[in-house]
């Protein structure tokens, strides 16, 4: 299920890496969800690149990514779900893998791969951190999923019946929805982990992250969905949790900080320190006056 909001230009690219892994559509369905896009044309995208074999849905208003990531939820079909954002990649051999940790594990509740980042020409930079050295059941997965955003939504396919039984995006939320969702599900099933990088997440300023770095919305939420996960924690890790995480993205806000800083985004640098002292006051205070 592919969501798409203005972002025509990255979709062709997006599509291409779906269909080079079609196994049919008796296995597979492929369709695009598109939230009212206003500045490009997504349906001529799916036509040409689709060539019937991808269906295409278009919201009769702009309801926003979260409503929209429902719709997509809530027109699947497939026993596994993968969301996978128009402007995002699979690499060959994504569904290959993580359909086989599904296959090993009746009961899990989703599979996903390390991600790597791109710039919005497709110019590889970074990789994240590897979880594990061998693909399996992700050891420790509800604290170390809380601790910090370690899944990319593209990297991610999750069993229909999970978000069936535990229900769709949290609307409280504009940004770190993803985040909160995969600590819920973390919370109940067990989670596989492919080290093998199978998923291009893309960085560029109108991506749902990068919209909101000068207002500080993604750290303001973050701090948001961190209060909301809270409750699914184990009681005897959810303070050190909860603080680790606090403390991780303060320094996060302050790095925004910084970077805004140096571009003179004077009210944007702003933003982020106010966020960075209302996740973790100390860590942001210390942070300030060592620097100093």
């Amino acid at each position: 299920m592919i969501p798409t909001y203005n972002c025509a230009g990255f979709l062709a690219e997006t599509l291409r890496s779906v269909l080079a892994q079609d196994p049919g559509p008796g296995q597979m369905q492929i369709e695009v969800v598109d939230d009212a896009s206003d500045r490009d044309d997504p349906a001529s995208v799916v036509a040409n690149i689709g060539r019937g074999r991808v269906a295409f849905h278009r919201q009769p208003r702009n309801v926003g990514h979260i409503s929209n990531f429902d719709t997509c939820l809530q027109r699947s079909r497939g026993e596994l779900v993968h969301l996978l954002h128009g402007d995002d990649c699979v690499r060959p051999g994504f569904y290959a893998a993580l359909q086989r940790g599904f296959d090993a594990v009746p009961g899990l509740g989703a599979a996903f791969c390390r991600p790597s980042y791109v710039d919005s020409s497709g110019k590889l930079l970074s990789m994240a951190p590897a979880e594990a050295e061998a693909s399996g059941v992700l050891v420790d997965a509800i604290p170390r999923l809380a601790l910090e955003q370690r899944i990319m939504t593209p990297s991610i396919a999750v069993r229909r019946t999970v978000y069936e039984q535990l229900g769709g995006f949290d609307q409280r939320l504009v940004c770190s929805e993803d985040w909160e969702m995969w600590v819920r599900i973390a919370a109940r099933f067990p989670v596989w982990y492919e080290p093998e990088s199978l998923a291009l997440y893309r960085m560029h300023d109108n991506s749902n992250t990068g919209r909101h770095v000068r207002s500080a919305e993604d750290m303001a939420f973050t701090r948001v969905a961190i209060d909301i996960f809270q409750d699914y924690l184990p009681a005897d890790q959810k303070a050190q949790i909860i603080a680790q995480a606090r403390a991780t993205y303060a320094r996060t806000a302050l790095g925004n900080a910084a970077q805004l800083l140096g571009q003179r985004e004077w009210t944007g640098a702003f933003n982020q320190y106010r966020e960075a002292f209302r996740l973790a006051p100390k860590v942001a205070l210390s942070r300030l006056l060592g620097a100093r």
